[in-house]
């Protein structure tokens, strides 16, 4: 199946396109990869002077905004500068939490190789991320994460601090989810292997609030992909 951003945009204008990144896709081209599709690729192919705002990491789905010309890449780049930029995210936790409003400002510093970071009060970068509790489950919560800063992996690090690691990130101690844990009375089909609710961590970019260049401040929103919405409904039905 050849993808395409046409299925991924969620809005379009003469500036900007917003779309709903889905998850095991690159934002920017990797380094030795097999397969050399990225979501800068796509994005080239479908308007030849499209640059990414910004980034998700490659399991995380979710909107990303992408500028159709250097006026616009300028004008997000100042916003996302200056802080002005509004990133809603929606992770579901391990565990069961009641987080209004709870601000963790603790700084990061990436480990040696560069795939994941650490917690470093001495050498780290500031980062500071707010969480809300938006619905408890039985064995889980989905909160709603606000970062202030843009650090690497900052949202999985710092609710591993909170004691509430993301759903099946096992780098920062988070544990997958199976239907045999939620449903009473779980029968297996013989010879066969339960997979975890969602194979990948359970983090999605909800949405995006910036303002236009018209000075519009508008909000951009992406809905669950379906690995998320279907952990979401299980919990929803028996969590």
């Amino acid at each position: 199946m050849k993808l395409t951003l046409e299925e991924l945009i969620v809005h379009e204008n003469d500036d900007y396109i917003l779309i709903n990144k889905p998850p095991h896709i690159a934002s920017l081209d990797e380094r030795n990869a097999d397969k050399p599709l990225s979501i800068l690729r796509l994005a080239k192919a479908y308007h030849a002077d499209a640059q990414l705002c910004h980034r998700l990491d490659k399991e995380t789905s979710g909107i990303l905004a992408i500028a159709k010309n250097p006026e616009a890449y300028r004008h997000l780049a100042i916003q996302f500068e200056h802080r002005e930029v509004t990133k809603r995210y929606h992770a579901i936790a391990n565990g069961v939490h009641d987080f209004d409003s709870i601000s963790v400002y603790l700084p990061i510093s990436p480990i040696k190789d560069g795939t994941a970071v650490k917690i470093d009060r001495q050498k780290g970068k500031e980062a500071e991320t707010i969480f809300n509790t938006l619905k408890v489950y039985r064995t889980n919560t989905l909160v709603e994460c606000l970062p202030i800063t843009g650090r690497m992996h900052q949202i999985r690090i710092h609710l591993m601090c909170l004691k509430a690691p993301i759903v099946n990130d096992a780098t920062y101690g988070g544990k997958p989810v199976y239907l045999s844990d939620l449903k009473r009375n779980f029968n297996l089909k013989k010879d066969t292997e339960e997979m975890p609710l969602i194979q990948r961590v359970a983090l999605h970019a909800r949405s995006l609030t910036f303002t236009l260049l018209d000075g519009e401040r508008t909000i951009f929103e992406a809905p669950y992909p379906k690995d998320f919405e279907v952990l979401v409904k299980q919990l929803e039905k028996y969590g």
